[in-house]
């Protein structure tokens, strides 16, 4: 078990602290915006699908009347 004598101590992780705790903000930042950015990617793909759909079925109408 590893003990700090002060916070200071503990922030600085025996020299790595700016690798340490730089990590740990990076990987807190990605989770943090990876479901916002999935969330509107799957948005975005529903309608680009939902306008694929009404472009075939207009095609598929006007081969249909020809």
């Amino acid at each position: 078990m590893i003990y700090w004598n002060s916070f200071g101590d503990f922030l600085a992780m025996g020299g790595y602290g700016l690798y340490v705790w730089g990590s740990f903000g990076v990987t807190a930042l990605i989770m943090a915006i990876e479901p916002i950015l999935v969330a509107r990617n799957r948005k975005n793909t529903i309608a680009r699908l939902k306008r694929q759909l009404r472009a075939d079925a207009r095609a598929e109408n006007r081969s249909t009347a020809e």
